[in-house]
């Protein structure tokens, strides 16, 4: 039999399972990169690090994918223009559920040692449980001036995005993931972004994956990163989808409803 201190503790047990799972949303990374995802080549985690401090969506680490330790081919194909890719590295996330018009948010940071005529570029995807590609979230390419996302030669960007135009902060960049080119500069273009904000509507209620790869542009040397953090779907951890949290929460406010229900009578 439910009483008023069963409603109480109900009602404290959905507060706190929200609490939890909202935490957990913007902490994706702090305690590394999670059990569930995967790594092609090199990434990792770090706190504020050289010019790449903490994301601005809370959390104390952040995940990385750096062509410094990457493989070869590693790249999207069919885009790029004159050239090719060479070495480079993918985080992918475990698979994930999720709904129609809910949105995939996530913050990134494009950093570069590299530039000229040798444009490594970044990105993201998303894809479906297959590992088929649902939509080419965004890239970001080196270059000189202009919009470093989505660069040149490049597909213009499913995500919106804030600020809308990303233009790169010059100079070489300090930045440990970039290995033995940290604070290097090859010419005009290389540097960072700093924290940009993406959105993505999904347009299909379905299972997937979000990925994040960068690659190494017509030869290996001078190195790129891209921090990522804050990943979420409509405030949800992706990385816990069968949130335990969650479960909990809609259990405590059913067993409020309930309760609520039995004193009126």
């Amino acid at each position: 039999m439910l009483n008023k201190t069963n409603t109480l503790s109900a009602i404290a047990l959905a507060v706190a399972a929200f609490a939890s799972q909202s935490a957990s949303a913007t902490t994706i990374f702090d305690s590394g990169i999670p059990a569930n995802w995967s790594c092609t080549g090199s990434c990792g985690t770090s706190g504020a690090n050289g010019v790449v401090g903490l994301a601005p969506t809370g959390g104390s680490q952040y995940g990385w994918v750096s062509t410094n330790g990457g493989v070869n081919g590693v790249a999207l194909a069919g885009v790029g223009g004159s050239g090719s890719a060479t070495t480079g590295s993918i985080l992918r996330s475990n698979l994930f559920t999720a709904n129609m018009n809910e949105l995939l948010n996530f913050s990134f940071n494009f950093v570069t040692s590299d530039g000229a005529g040798f444009a490594d570029y970044a990105w993201a995807r998303l894809l479906d449980a297959a590992s088929n590609q649902v939509a080419l979230l965004f890239t970001a390419r080196t270059a000189a001036s202009g919009s470093i996302v989505p660069g040149f030669s490049m597909p213009v960007p499913s995500v919106t995005l804030d600020p809308t135009n990303v233009a790169i902060i010059g100079g070489g960049p300090a930045w440990s993931p970039l290995g033995g080119d940290s604070g290097r500069c090859y010419s005009g273009g290389c540097g960072y972004t700093g924290w940009i904000k993406s959105s993505f509507a999904l347009q299909a209620t379905g299972t997937y994956q979000l990925e994040f790869g960068v690659t190494n542009w017509n030869d290996n040397s001078f190195q790129t990163g891209m921090a990522i953090d804050g990943v979420t779907i409509n405030g949800r951890d992706i990385s816990n989808p069968v949130s335990a949290p969650t479960s909990l929460g809609l259990l405590g406010l059913g067993l409020v409803g309930v309760a609520l229900r039995r004193r009126r009578k």
